[in-house]
Formats: structure tokens, sequence, C-alpha cells
């Protein structure tokens, strides 16, 4: 099972989320080209009244033993939305910035 289906996997089965994207963002950067960098979009019930930083850490919890030197995700950008939020942005998945750490993607 790759890195990326393991997330979903598991966001899946502990959140329970109404739309989920999984987007490996490994090629953005420099080092190893695949599942070290991560943008998870999850839209969920689940997320009704908490805080952004309170969604962020239910994720976080879910997949604590994946990041880091142990389980090799080296980032892992959180974009939680409840369904409301998701529909008011227009279901849009955001761009994410190009990598400010050496990436050979990134002229300047």
């Amino acid at each position: 099972m790759s890195k990326r289906e393991l997330i979903h996997d598991r966001i899946v089965e502990s959140i329970a989320p109404a739309a989920l994207e999984v987007i490996d963002e490994s090629h953005m950067h420099s080092g190893p080209k695949s599942e070290t960098h991560f943008k998870v979009v999850v839209v969920a019930d689940a997320f009704e009244g908490k805080k952004p930083v309170e969604r962020h850490r239910m994720v976080n919890a879910v997949l604590e033993d994946q990041v880091g030197k142990k389980g090799g995700i080296h980032a892992l950008s959180i974009h939680a939305y409840t369904p409301t939020q998701w529909v008011a942005r227009g279901e849009v998945v955001p761009t994410s910035p190009p990598c400010r750490g050496g990436s050979k993607h990134d002229p300047s």
C-alpha cells in the first residue's frame, strides 16, 4: 500500500469525510521524489464548531506515526473544511506555493 493510500484510508476510517483528496506533492521538492510531501484536503461534518488548529490536530493524530523520520512523510499540508465552508469556496483545492526549501523546480 502506498503512503497516499494509507493516508486516505486512515482519514476515511477515523474522520468519515464527505470529501477527501490526498495529493503527493513530492515532485515539487528537492530530495526523494515520491511519498515525502503531501497535501490533504478534508471536508467533514466532524469539523463543525472546531477551530482550524483543532481540525489539524485531528488529522495529525490519525497520521502521527507516519510523519517524521519514523514514517517517512516529511511535510503534510492540511486543508480542513466543514461541508458549508467547502461549498462556499467553490469546492476548489487550494494551490500550493513553490517549495522554499531548496526545490530544483524553483529558480529563485
